[in-house]
């Protein structure tokens, strides 16, 4: 039974709310820890435009990962991020922020504090009204689609929202960029490539903001794709982002994958090298380091890696575990991968399989570990029969995804070679398999 200070009018303002309890933020289980790794590795530099947002993010996660306390920190640091960027007090960026400790407060069974901050919300939306009545106020559209673009799969929405909001309030350099970056990354996986027009986006957004190197390493591998010779501007790059403060929004990463590309594997891991000496305690350059090594060991399937390589790679991976202890499952496989390639380490990637295949996982991850594992029984173990068993785990597991093709892949040539002893049970199973 509802009681009085839970009233049916608290919880309809409550539900009304424009916030991220109240947008469909695609964060599952498994996700969790792993967006708050990510936040946490942009940075809390002052200078970060995002800063506000990150802090509300954060907040929303600590919630869902069950800590109100630790939630209702980040909302307040969020609260005063903006008044710091924004260099007032109070204004509508602060709606989202507000609706966020209305609804945790509401949580917490404080129903007078979660009063407080809708009567604060009502005061800012008369205060900063839209400047469309049938519209939300650009600000909020903003904050929406920083959320969107961060934890959800669908960048499509993102490039909407920041779209209305840079229609309503144009001029805001950050919107600008994360609006092209968004488009980008709605069309990165187009066979026909990036379209003309949001090229153009990106070098209008890049001239307006020409010290966010992460959007020039992504301009300068968006051109490299076209055809045109990257490797100067890139490697001038490289420079700037040596000199910058260690973040995951600092544009090494995507320069890392550029130099892979279109330079080589080897340069890629100097960079990352150099990056990591001049900083040697920061996680995240140790997790860009760690896929460069892993690049270079599974980027050449002619070519066996030498030892030094394969220690390198695995000291850094179990420290990239060690580091992000709740968000490791695809580093745990990596490391698997590595440990099998010489044989005497064959033993110690069957206990990391062993640990994974007996974990607690979504079913998404059950479906990679399964693809995985696989491969590893066919190529490594030589169990056939074995290794077709786990590749129709993978494939009866009701997500599409790379790995589920691949195991049907697998399978349907297992089928036609016709010379296994499981052929007949192949055949049924793909008869049977039903798409998810």
């Amino acid at each position: 039974m509802m009681c009085a200070a839970q009233s049916p009018t608290l919880v309809s303002k409550l539900e009304a709310l424009q916030c991220h309890f109240k947008w469909d933020l695609d964060i599952s289980t498994s996700l969790l820890s792993h967006r708050k790794y990510y936040l946490e590795d942009i940075g809390t530099n002052d200078g970060n435009p995002w800063l506000g947002h990150i802090y509300n993010l954060l907040g929303f996660i600590q919630y869902k990962l069950g800590s109100n306390e630790e939630a209702q920190k980040f909302f307040n640091k969020a609260t005063e991020a903006f008044s710091r960027i924004r260099s007032a007090g109070e204004g509508p960026w602060l709606v989202v922020n507000y609706g966020n400790l209305a609804w945790l407060h509401h949580h917490l069974g404080d129903q007078a504090g979660s009063e407080a901050y809708l009567s604060k919300i009502d005061t800012l939306i008369k205060k900063y009204p839209s400047p469309s009545q049938e519209e939300l106020h650009p600000e909020t559209y903003a904050q929406k689609a920083y959320a969107l673009m961060t934890v959800s799969g669908d960048k499509t929405l993102v490039g909407d929202n920041f779209q209305r909001a840079i229609e309503m309030q144009p001029g805001i350099r950050e919107w600008n960029t994360s609006h092209a970056l968004a488009l980008m990354y709605a069309s990165k996986h187009n066979r026909t490539g990036l379209e003309d027009d949001i090229l153009e986006k990106m070098r209008i957004a890049q001239e307006q903001d020409p010290e966010n190197l992460y959007l020039a390493a992504q301009y300068l591998d968006q051109r490299a794709q076209r055809g045109e010779r990257i490797e100067a501007e890139a490697r001038e790059l490289a420079t700037k982002v040596l000199r910058s403060p260690v973040s995951s929004y600092s544009g090494l990463k995507p320069l890392l994958r550029l130099y892979t590309k279109y330079i080589s594997v080897d340069e890629a891991i100097v960079l990352a090298e150099k990056a990591l000496k001049n900083h040697p305690d920061e996680r995240y350059l140790k997790r860009c380091a760690a896929r460069c090594y892993n690049w270079k060991i599974f980027g050449d399937k002619y070519s066996r890696p030498k030892q030094d390589i394969i220690a390198r790679a695995i000291l850094l991976l179990e420290e990239v575990i060690d580091l992000y202890p709740d968000s490791s499952f695809r580093k745990k496989i990596d490391l698997a991968q590595i440990y099998a390639l010489p044989h005497d380490g064959q033993a110690k990637a069957d206990q990391i399989y062993q640990v994974l295949l007996e974990s607690d996982l979504e079913l998404a991850d059950k479906q990679m570990l399964y693809n995985n594992y696989a491969k590893y029984l066919y190529f490594h173990k030589h169990n056939i029969n074995m290794s077709i068993q786990y590749h129709m785990k993978a494939a009866e597991i009701p997500h599409q995804s790379f790995f589920r093709k691949n195991s049907i892949k697998e399978l349907e040539k297992s089928r036609d070679r016709g010379r296994d002893s499981m052929c007949g049970e192949i055949r049924d199973f793909l008869a049977n398999l039903k798409e998810p």
